[in-house]
């Protein structure tokens, strides 16, 4: 018969509404932990910052127990909980628990601390049942009854706790048993009562200099979970589903209500909204481009585009002109050179011409296409070996702010009004993978035609998936771990564009509540004042003022 020793993971959480339930023995070999973690799992419902499951202990012996973070959430581990959390930083993988440690899951200023106490033995599996040490009574005392059973001391009997039922109880313990159940409701309230006290605690916020961007996260699928980030919904709902809603031009088929969303991009924005609100490197750069950013929303704005779009020319160059790329996108927007060829013939005033190659003063270039050839890396006639060797041209538009939106504003439409993209209930954001994968290069001619163009792409995902899933596209195809794959990862798009429009969403939802706070009184910047006001999705973020910002920045 097989046999396997169960053991039992003993915790405490030291602080918030739960502080007051003492240790719980939870059941093991495997515990997840987080605020919904499914069954069998311990629930941390009211602490802030943690994701569905935010890590997971496993336990095989009484000194083998390890604790795990899920995909990036954050867990610190420490020797005692009388530690500044702020100092120690989160584990990047698997970690051994030794009695008495501290965990803290989540944002330094949000999350929970938990003491981890013991790992305990709970009794031998026999083929799906437990035979307890202590739980069951044994047949005999003494010698056992049948070979195999435990030798059970006499002293059991004495250590045994009797049930005792209603019918056999004394009046005293009828009334111990109220005053105790009091207690504990009295208990249970004061708790409740604490955490509304202090679940205003400074929530997350920058801890560390960080990058300007984090362009990708990481999630497992068990993290995808309905109805979690919760305080996210509103403004997801604002910037993303509701313009798909009035781009379907039709009854929004529930698509209001969160559960109908695309969950995969709602979970991987909300991981990325965390991520990159602990960078200070990102706040200062989202101040320092404050004129450039209104003037992209309000150029939005008058064209009756989603603002969200905003965001893309902070995804693609932080907002700077000079910024260009190894494959010759160059500009604000990061626009490729034939671009300007194709808009011109539109009608724009926008052109790049009389182009330098680097090493060939001799040769002057001007973009004669309408879109990138198949294999740009390779085939561009600015590129050599890989490399673009595309110099300064004169003129060149795409380094223009007003030329360059008016150009982005352009071509952005042109996937927007698609009536395919805008039956999807997935428009935003195919639109905003339109401009790093392209939107259909084939209407250019057949040496234009690219599979991972948003259309084509699209189509063929509807074709196998069902023709009712298309606003779950996006998300559906984040198959790639990290946006620098040159891969598909057996998805619709290459890695980049996996990861493009989650991110691009979690920075202008970052970035709404930095201006506002700051700048609420600027014209761009005032309707988003509503989200900084009490209950705005903004309070749950520490948003840094202005003055900090400056004072990183080295400027008074």
């Amino acid at each position: 018969m097989a046999e396997h020793e169960r053991w039992d993971v003993v915790l405490k959480v030291l602080d918030g509404p739960l502080a007051s339930q003492g240790e719980q023995v939870v059941r093991g070999p495997v515990v997840r932990i987080g605020a919904q973690p499914g069954p069998g799992g311990v629930a941390l419902p009211g602490y802030r910052g943690l994701d569905a499951r935010q890590c997971v202990i496993t336990a095989y012996s009484a000194a083998s127990a390890t604790v795990a973070p899920v995909g990036a959430n954050q867990v610190r581990l420490a020797p005692h909980p009388n530690v500044d959390w702020s100092d120690i930083d989160p584990m990047p993988g698997p970690s051994a628990l030794t009695p008495g440690c501290a965990l803290h899951l989540g944002p330094v200023g949000r999350g929970a601390t938990l003491a981890f106490v013991a790992c305990r033995r709970l009794g031998v599996w026999e083929r799906g049942r437990l035979a307890s040490d202590v739980g069951a009574p044994p047949p005999t005392t003494g010698a056992p009854a049948t070979p195999g059973a435990p030798v059970v001391p006499a002293a059991f009997e004495a250590r045994r706790v009797r049930t005792i039922s209603a019918s056999t109880a004394p009046p005293w313990f009828l009334g111990c048993m109220f005053l105790m159940s009091v207690t504990a409701t009295a208990a249970i309230v004061g708790s409740v009562m604490v955490y509304l006290l202090i679940k205003d605690v400074p929530p997350n916020g920058p801890i560390a200099e960080g990058l300007e961007l984090h362009e990708s996260v990481q999630l497992d699928d068990d993290e995808v979970v309905a109805g979690a980030h919760e305080g996210l919904q509103d403004p997801f709902y604002r910037f993303v589903m509701k313009p798909n809603i009035t781009a379907a031009r039709a009854d929004n088929h529930g698509w209001d209500q969160p559960e109908a969303w695309d969950q995969r991009l709602f979970a991987y924005t909300a991981a990325s909204v965390e991520k990159n609100v602990q960078s200070w490197a990102f706040f200062k750069r989202i101040d320092a481009v404050r004129v450039e950013y209104a003037h992209v929303v309000n150029e939005l704005r008058r064209a009756g585009l989603p603002e969200v779009f905003a965001g893309i020319p902070y995804q693609e160059s932080r907002y700077r002109s000079d910024y260009a790329s190894e494959v010759c996108a160059d500009g604000w927007w990061q626009f490729m050179p034939e671009v300007a060829h194709r808009l011109e013939g539109e009608g724009l005033d926008f052109r790049v011409a009389n182009c330098l190659f680097k090493g060939r003063p001799d040769v002057r270039w001007t973009p004669n296409a309408d879109a990138p050839p198949r294999g740009a890396r390779r085939n561009g006639p600015y590129m050599d070996d890989g490399e673009c060797i595309l110099g300064i041209c004169t003129p060149d538009d795409r380094k223009d702010l007003t030329k360059s939106t008016t150009a982005a504003i352009f071509t952005l439409r042109e996937a927007w009004d698609d009536p395919v993209f805008a039956r999807s209930g997935s428009a935003v954001q195919m639109t905003m993978t339109s401009h790093n994968a392209g939107y259909n290069d084939a209407r250019f001619g057949s040496r234009y035609v690219k599979p991972l163009n948003v259309l084509p792409a699209y189509k063929k995902w509807l074709a196998s998936a069902g023709q009712d899933q298309g606003r779950f596209f996006v998300g559906e195809n984040i198959r790639c771990k990290t946006h620098s794959e040159q891969s598909t990862c057996k998805g619709a798009y290459m890695a980049e564009t996996q990861h493009y429009a989650y991110t691009i969403i979690a920075q202008h939802l970052l970035a709404v509540c930095y201006y506002a706070q700051n700048y609420g009184e600027e014209a761009a910047f005032k309707p988003w004042r509503r989200y900084t006001r009490p209950g705005g999705y903004c309070s749950e973020f520490r948003i840094p003022d202005r003055g900090q910002v400056r004072a990183r920045r080295g400027r008074k």
